[in-house]
C-alpha cells in the first residue's frame, strides 16, 4: 500500500531534524540524501532504487545536483526561443511529460530548499535528493572500500545510515545503520521504514 493511502504522510510538514543543530530544510514529505564521493555509484543506486521504493507504493521525486551547465533544448525550438527571449520559468506541456525550466542569473547560488519547493510535493510521497551534500537533511552515506576516500559520517550529524562493501573493522555509532551498498533491495526497505517512521513521529507531534 501506498504511504499516501495511509493518509499520514499527505498535507503534513515534517522537518529533517535528524541530529541537526544546523538550520532545517522545510518540506511536506520525507526528504534523504544520497552522499558519496564522486565515482561512488550514487546515480547507479537511485537508477536501482526507484522501481523498488515504486513496487512499494511510494512515490518518489528526486533532485540531482550537476556541477555542469547543461543546454537542455535544441536552438531554434520555440522553448528554447521563449527561453532565451526572457521567460524566467517555462513550463513545456506534453503528452504523458511536462518539463519545468527555471532560469538563474549567471554567478547564482542553488540552494536546496527553493529546488525542493519546483517540486510538486503532493503528489509524491518521497524525495530524494543527490548532490547537495552539505545541506542539513538525513543522508545515506556511500562508501567502497577501493576508492580509498574518507567517510563522511565523521564529520556529518546529519548520516542515518551507511551504505558499503565491507565493513572495515569500524565501530559505527548505534544511531547510524550499517547496509551494503550492492544490495539495494534492504536499502529500499530501509527508506521506507525511515518514511513511515518520519509519519508516525510527525503525527505523534500534532
Amino acid at each position: 500500500m501506498a504511504v499516501s493511502d495511509s493518509g499520514a504522510l499527505s498535507h503534513r510538514i515534517i522537518r529533517q531534524t535528524s541530529f541537526m543543530t544546523t538550520p532545517t530544510i522545510s518540506a511536506t514529505i520525507p526528504v534523504i540524501g544520497i552522499a558519496a564521493f564522486s565515482g561512488t555509484g550514487k546515480t547507479t543506486l537511485i537508477e536501482q532504487l526507484l522501481p523498488l521504493l515504486g513496487s512499494k507504493g511510494l512515490r518518489t521525486g528526486l533532485v540531482k545536483a550537476s556541477h555542469h551547465t547543461i543546454e537542455p533544448d535544441s536552438p531554434g525550438k520555440d522553448s528554447y526561443r521563449l527561453r532565451h527571449a526572457g521567460a524566467s520559468q517555462l513550463v513545456l506541456s506534453m503528452p504523458g511529460r511536462s518539463v519545468c525550466y527555471t532560469e538563474y542569473p549567471n554567478g547564482y547560488q542553488r540552494q536546496l530548499q527553493e529546488q525542493l519547493q519546483l517540486l510538486n510535493q503532493d503528489q509524491l510521497d518521497l524525495i530524494l535528493v543527490e548532490g547537495f551534500r552539505e545541506a542539513p537533511i538525513p543522508k545515506i552515506e556511500l562508501h567502497r572500500r577501493d576508492y580509498e576516500k574518507p567517510f563522511l559520517f565523521t564529520d556529518d550529524p546529519c548520516i542515518i545510515a551507511i551504505a558499503w562493501d565491507n565493513n572495515p573493522g569500524i565501530n559505527l555509532p548505534d544511531h547510524l545503520a550499517e547496509l551494503d551498498i550492492n544490495n539495494p533491495g534492504p536499502i529500499a526497505d530501509f527508506i521506507e521504514s525511515y518514511c513511515y517512521e518520519s509519519c508516525h513521529e510527525n503525527c505523534h507531534e500534532k
